[in-house]
């Protein structure tokens, strides 16, 4: 038998379901974060600009103060903890080479040019100018930076400063120590530590609702069938997985489905002839037994030396022991033939048959025992039923089996009929007698092996007690159906039903 695959709707896919969901969970994440840059990009307009004049001299005497009471501190520490809540950028380079920021890492150009401007000031390029008073603030001149440096003249086309560097010098007793030099505030250094943070956020919650959308569904369903695989391993094979959703899991589950179900129409036909099979073995030992033990008495009893049989009583035994090995051979013939029947070891020769013909074997063959019985027997073909399809011995087969079953149940003065039929799209080919019938109670079972009812099955009877099975067995081969119609007050219709093709 084979299946048809289904093919999978694009948009039910699986595969297009994560693809178009990471796509939306980018471009969503994109989003957002756009919104939330404008916002702060909105915020930012109230950031203060340059520091003011002074503020990097005044830091660097602060800074000067606390390296001169400890050449050993930690620069770092003492710039982020002291100036951290100040609202202007800057760095600090000595001339150690140690460097402090107080917000992020000084850019490399403004680190490049401090360490020049240092290393001019301990040449004597850069000196401090005479003060008027102590404490007195500087004023700036020719030459003089805002911060009150003089600065030597700079090399034609290349200016001292540039990258716009302001910044006032550390000075430790007479020596120039370090600088303090003021960073440009921009947009991006101030939303840039917060940007990364709304960026990691949308990440993690993106992907945790990604996850949750895209894959929880999928995740469930797949527990249901693994616990529905591991049901099915165990023994139940009623377990079912889910079959929504369409997409290649619901695939998935479905051909899981039809297997569990094909294992279990199997492992109910393996019972279902295992029970089979116990019950021929039962039957047949008890066929075969009676037989046997009757030809056993039988031959016993003539080879007693003691007893004094007549030629009569000899001859009665003899017959009675040749009836019953006939009996035991019809017994093992239809066996080994129904056997050959149900396993499909018999291939059938399928061909257009007259039914004509074939009732004319059949009529002729049990004509002489419809006479000795005093039982009439006609045949009739409808128009349209002339021609029936398949194997002409074993329909054959069949019909005689119908026909000396219903002889041996239709008394004197009753009447055996074949008839063929078309009824709807079969072809019916049926045996009617105007026996006595058969109780409702075995009906269902006339076709079961060695089944016995008292009015037709006796250890008397000819037949082998597997006729009508043989006949089920060979209308089944060829893709019918038979059955049998008992109303009350007598009479029996055994009915082949074949589809016309």
């Amino acid at each position: 038998m084979t299946e048809a695959t289904t093919a999978t709707v694009w948009y039910r896919s699986l595969y297009w379901r994560i693809a178009l969901g990471f796509v939306a969970f980018l471009a969503g994440v994109l989003a957002v974060q756009g919104a939330v840059l404008l916002w702060l990009l909105g915020r930012a307009e109230s950031v203060p600009g340059p520091p003011p004049r002074g503020f990097t001299r005044i830091v660097a005497a602060e800074i000067a103060a606390a390296v001169e009471a400890d050449p050993a501190i930690d620069l770092e520490r003492y710039v982020r903890e002291t100036f951290e809540q100040q609202g202007y950028p800057f760095f600090v380079m000595m001339t150690d080479g140690r460097v402090a920021a107080s917000l992020g890492s000084p850019p490399r150009e403004l680190v490049d040019e401090a360490r020049a401007r240092l290393q001019r000031a301990r040449l004597g390029g850069l000196r401090r100018p005479d003060r008027p008073g102590r404490g007195a603030p500087p004023r700036a001149g020719a030459g003089e930076s805002p911060d009150g440096f003089a600065l030597p003249p700079a090399p034609r086309g290349r200016p001292l400063v540039r990258f716009g560097l302001t910044g006032g010098e550390i000075i430790v007793g007479d020596q120039v120590v370090g600088m303090v030099a003021a960073m440009p505030l921009t947009p991006l250094r101030q939303l840039g530590p917060t940007m990364a943070v709304v960026g990691a956020g949308l990440v993690a919650v993106g992907t945790t609702l990604a996850a949750l959308v895209i894959f929880g569904p999928v995740r469930r369903r797949l527990r249901d069938l693994e616990q529905a695989t591991r049901r099915v391993g165990a023994g139940d094979l009623t377990a079912r997985a889910r079959e929504d959703g369409g997409d290649e899991v619901a695939g998935l589950a479905t051909a899981f489905n039809r297997m569990a179900a094909d294992l279990g129409s199997r492992a109910d036909q393996v019972q279902a002839a295992d029970r089979a099979r116990r019950l021929l073995l039962a039957d047949v030992s008890h066929e075969l037994r009676t037989p046997l033990t009757a030809m056993r008495g039988y031959l016993e009893t003539l080879s007693m030396p003691q007893l004094a049989l007549d030629a009569e009583t000899r001859a009665r035994y003899v017959t009675i022991v040749s009836e019953e090995s006939q009996r035991l051979e019809r017994i093992v013939g239809d066996l080994l033939d129904l056997a050959k029947l149900e396993g499909g070891g018999d291939a059938l020769d399928v061909q257009d048959v007259p039914v004509e013909s074939l009732f004319g074997r059949v009529a002729a063959r049990h004509e002489r025992e419809a006479a000795i019985r005093a039982v009439s027997l006609e045949t009739s073909i409808d128009p349209g039923a002339e021609i029936v399809s398949g194997d002409p011995l074993r329909l054959e087969q069949a019909l005689q089996n119908l026909a000396a079953n219903a002889l041996r149940h239709t008394p004197a003065g009753g009447q055996v009929r074949l008839k063929a039929e078309i009824d709807g799209s079969d072809l019916v080919l049926s045996v009617l007698d105007t026996g006595p019938g058969i109780t409702a109670e075995h009906v269902p079972h006339v076709f079961e092996r060695f089944y016995k009812t008292d009015p037709s099955r006796t250890h008397d009877a000819p037949g082998s007690g597997l006729g009508l099975s043989i006949v089920k067995a060979i209308v089944e081969r060829h893709g019918g159906r038979v059955t049998v119609s008992s109303p009350p007050g007598g009479g029996t219709t055994f009915s082949i039903r074949l589809r016309i093709e």
